[in-house]
């Protein structure tokens, strides 16, 4: 009989994500290089002048474990002290070091859903419980702050996931509706995931809550810059929480090109603000062909945003013949819906087209 690992990792489901999976098109006969990507929610503009930093980086040599310039170039644009913020190789590596550090076996976890599943793994493979919490259909899938308190009350997580805005829903949450759960959950840890707070158009500042020492913030420079191949995000918290997630990160987890290149795009705030204004156009674009074909469409505060088709599988798998990929949000537990992000107003415009040809 082979070792068995610890208990419950036989369970663990792998998570599913968007972006393009290259067995499946391997299997349907389908070349990756042409096909447009609408899964993933990532900015679609480049950065400039990353050719230029690639050819100075250094790659025989190991990256800096502290990657202290780029936490510097953080606290600069932040307005935090480098001692707050931790990098990361994506935010969903610095979701399970918050797993590792504070969850124990059986502790509950609230999962306000439906949201990302990686909250889940990560949760699950600490040994937490967990609780969950549904949003309706009918109200958009926005939670009820009440009934949520309400939860948060009875069970006193050790820890609640709160994406902000919400993947895949794009809700974004109020400053007093964050405070709020924040008193009602003092005893634990909020995670406020605000992976793609870039593209929210009308934010509140929310890094002065750290104050509170019982929230980490989570945000992603692999989204607000388009870098999905190089991984890379942050945390900002009290310097005890920093101190602790250090204890568990493996050395060198944020590689070189990706420390150097992400203080390289923090100077290009200018090509960010275009890049967002493109992205918010082409949003509006899509809002509107949409529900002129017949669909119906949530609103988002993200620049993604869910549409009701009927059978997400089937309408994945059609676009997916003619080139176009977009997120079937079966694993989120919405089989009627599907989530698109959009990408240059060109590509919308082929995806509108092909959507029409198809109903």
């Amino acid at each position: 009989m082979s070792l068995r690992a610890k208990r419950g990792i036989g369970r663990l489901k792998p998570g599913t994500h968007g972006g393009i999976n290259h067995a499946e098109l391997k299997a349907r006969g389908i070349d990756p290089a042409g096909v447009l990507d609408f899964s993933v929610c990532t900015n679609p503009y480049p950065p400039p002048g990353i050719r230029e930093v690639l050819k100075t980086i250094p790659i025989g040599q190991y990256p800096d474990s502290e990657a202290a310039e780029l936490r510097r170039a953080l606290s600069e644009r932040l307005g935090v002290p480098a001692e707050n913020i931790l990098a990361g190789s994506g935010t969903t590596e610095l979701i399970r070091l918050i797993a590792t550090a504070y969850f124990r076996r059986g502790d509950p976890v609230l999962l306000p859903e439906p949201t990302y599943g990686d909250y889940e793994i990560a949760s699950r493979i600490a040994g937490a419980r967990l609780v969950r919490h549904q949003a309706k259909e009918e109200d958009g899938f926005a939670p009820r702050l009440e009934e949520l308190v309400t939860t948060i009350r009875h069970h006193c997580p050790r820890g609640i996931f709160i994406g902000n805005p919400n993947n895949p829903t794009g809700k974004y949450l109020s400053r007093d509706e964050i405070a709020t759960m924040l008193d009602a959950g003092r005893e634990g840890l909020l995670v406020l995931d605000e992976a793609y707070i870039a593209f929210v158009e009308k934010k509140w500042d929310s890094l002065h809550l750290i104050k509170r020492g019982n929230i980490i913030i989570l945000r992603s420079m692999t989204k607000e810059y388009g870098l999905p191949g190089l991984r890379l995000g942050y945390a900002v918290a009290c310097e005890e929480i920093i101190q602790n997630l250090r204890r568990v990160c493996p050395p060198w987890n944020v590689n070189i090109i990706a420390q150097r290149v992400g203080a390289a795009v923090l100077g290009h705030q200018a090509y960010l603000r275009q890049s967002l204004s493109q992205i918010r156009k082409a949003k509006q674009f899509l809002m509107g062909g949409l529900p002129r074909l017949g669909l119906e469409v949530l609103p988002s505060d993200a620049h993604y945003f869910l549409v009701k088709v009927g059978n997400a599988r089937r309408f994945h798998d059609a676009l997916l013949q003619r080139g176009l990929l977009v997120r079937d949000c079966t694993s989120f537990g919405l089989p009627g819906y599907i989530r698109i992000a959009p990408r240059t107003l060109p590509d919308c415009e082929g995806l509108i087209a092909a959507i029409g040809s198809i109903l």
